[in-house]
């Protein structure tokens, strides 16, 4: 108790000594006034450019990161195979371990998704330009753009181009049949010259190109321009049969004869090009046959890929697709493999619906009718990836590595080798980056708390130099030097303190400002942004100023060491 008693008074008085002779030095004498309010600012820069650092770096990091990861997903688990997420070979949507995404703590949502370059043509416009003899002339023009198709379904989370959907809608893929539907952003209106409402020509590079038309219903703006130029949103249904995965098959007759017979033969799409054909009596190469029909009848197909093996066993094929042919024949006569024919010596075929799917050919006085029913094909069962979204960012590499475990060299029932990548590894020039930043914000607040340290410690030093006097007359009626040292110590701290607030005041000033008003803008094409985010947690605050305040007051323990050094003697006749 008399210890404790005899510590409390102590700093008391010390506490007591400080308070009173700390206004005098900061109003004071001539030569501790300048040092004094020069450290003062010293400590307020630091603390306004290291709150500024930190809140400007975490904005910028979680607003790049959200806006990626809003444009795929934090994890997706693809084909090992070596393609990136946008030609990676497709995988089996039927994945035993989806059940358990549903069950495991700490993700989101998750969703299938594919992806398909393509090419967008503009409108014909007429654009007018002088020439050299100073004439004007016109010419038409249309601009082409490439981009990528992400096919997303009915079950995809549209929570981030709903936050950044600017005109129009959001696509809506819950229909039976694929959808012509797109959303696409405002870098691209603005190249194309799109709007809302436009059907726009799409090309794709199949086993020929093709030409697609769709429909604009909405156009987003993320300000993350990387993305924004490329990304456009359709109906995964068109990506999939666009990327011919899985197996569509059909059964054609064709214009010519062969033997005076019709000619009956497969017409597939997909797969890897190398067909096999099951007319009903197993697997073989042939694609098709003469008929000559007599009675009715139907033939069925079985298409599917293959490799090396026609039974495919031990080869990664496609899911078969089947495909049917009705034959029927009205009237009488002998001659059913005469046909009528035209002047080029093609069969003529009378058509009975729009899609040409049903059609006759009259041959003497009988008449066939065909009717075709095509495969519903295998593509629908094919994606390029699943995308996965997790509740914590924090959380990312552990939860990576759990579904690793559960995922990866693991053979599916489809056979295949499945892995897991983050949107780290998806997107790792971006994250290298990002990452580069903290060590800038390391080397910021070193320097500012270096330059406050040294302000801090030539303050000091003048503060225990001009009060040499006070310093002998308490070494003479009995003070410590570690007693006066600390009188000192709290002056400095007080005067820390105050720095610290001002700082305080102006950094969070400046961050309220920008953060709802958003005054500095930036260039979207060098920092994926169009203004400087700003985002600053309780925690980053609070231990930005105690960290300044106990490294400034620990580094200001070693200069008050000369306090040791001066003499009572010496110190009373100093002037």
């Amino acid at each position: 108790m008399y210890f404790s008693a005899l510590k409390n008074r102590i700093l008391s008085f010390e506490h007591f000594i400080a308070k009173r002779i700390l206004k005098n030095e900061v109003e004071g004498t001539k030569v501790s006034r300048p040092i004094v309010r020069i450290s003062i600012l010293s400590i307020s820069l630091a603390v306004v450019v290291n709150l500024i650092t930190i809140a400007i770096v975490t904005g910028f990091q979680h607003e790049v990161r959200k806006k990626v990861s809003g444009f795929g997903s934090h994890i997706f688990v693809m084909n090992s195979g070596e393609g990136s997420i946008y030609e990676c070979n497709p995988i089996n949507k039927n994945q035993t371990f989806l059940p358990a995404l549903k069950k495991m703590k700490g993700i989101s949502s998750y969703n299938a998704t594919a992806y398909k370059p393509v090419l967008f043509q503009s409108d014909k416009k007429e654009v007018t330009y002088k020439l050299a003899n100073g004439k004007d002339t016109s010419d038409t023009q249309q601009e082409i753009q490439g981009a990528i198709i992400k096919g997303v379904g009915s079950d995809y989370n549209w929570k981030f181009f709903k936050e950044n959907l600017i005109k129009g809608k959001l696509p809506n893929f819950k229909s039976s049949l694929p959808s012509n539907e797109l959303l696409i952003s405002d870098r691209i209106a603005r190249d194309l010259n799109f709007k809302v409402g436009d059907e726009i020509r799409a090309f794709f590079v199949k086993n020929q190109p093709i030409k697609r038309m769709f429909k604009v219903v909405g156009i987003y703006d993320t300000g993350l321009e990387e993305f924004d130029k490329k990304i456009v949103i359709g109906d995964i249904r068109n990506v999939q049969l666009l990327n011919d995965w899985g197996i569509l098959a059909s059964i054609i007759v064709e214009d010519t004869l062969s033997s005076e017979s019709l000619i009956v033969k497969a017409d597939i799409n997909g797969g890897n090009g190398n067909y096999r054909y099951d007319w009903g009596e197993g697997f073989d190469t042939y694609s098709g046959f003469t008929i000559c029909p007599t009675k009715d009848t139907v033939i069925k197909l079985i298409a599917s890929d293959y490799w090396n093996n026609i039974d495919g066993k031990n080869e990664e094929t496609s899911i078969p697709d089947t495909a049917y042919l009705s034959i029927n024949i009205k009237g009488t006569g002998f001659s059913l493999c005469d046909p009528k024919k035209d002047e080029n010596g093609s069969i003529i075929k009378k058509y009975l619906n729009e899609d040409g799917t049903k059609f006759s050919i009259q041959c003497s006085q009988k008449t066939i009718i065909f009717e075709q029913t095509n495969g519903k094909g295998s593509y629908e069962n094919y994606i390029g990836g699943i995308e996965i979204n997790i509740d914590n960012w924090d959380e990312l590499p552990e939860m990576v590595n759990e579904l690793k475990k559960q995922i990866e060299f693991i053979p599916t029932p489809f056979d295949e080798q499945l892995k897991v990548t983050s949107i780290i590894d998806n997107q790792n020039d971006i994250f290298v980056w990002l990452g580069f930043l903290d060590l800038n914000v390391v080397i910021i607040l070193t320097l500012m708390i270096i330059i406050g340290i040294i302000n801090m410690g030539s303050a000091l030093l003048v503060l225990i130099l001009v009060r040499t006097n006070f310093i002998g007359m308490m070494k003479a009626m009995g003070a410590t030097n570690w007693s006066i040292r600390k009188i000192f110590l709290y002056q400095a701290a007080y005067l820390i303190g105050r720095g610290m607030i001002w700082g305080n005041v102006i950094g969070l000033g400046f961050c309220f400002i920008q953060s709802q008003f958003g005054i500095f803008t930036l260039n979207p094409e060098v920092y994926y942004l169009t203004e400087v985010p700003i985002e600053l947690s309780f925690w980053h605050w609070a231990i930005l100023n105690l960290g300044t305040l106990i490294v400034c007051l620990t580094a200001l323990i070693i200069p008050s060491y000369v306090i040791t050094r001066i003499t009572p003697v010496k110190a009373i006749k100093f002037n």
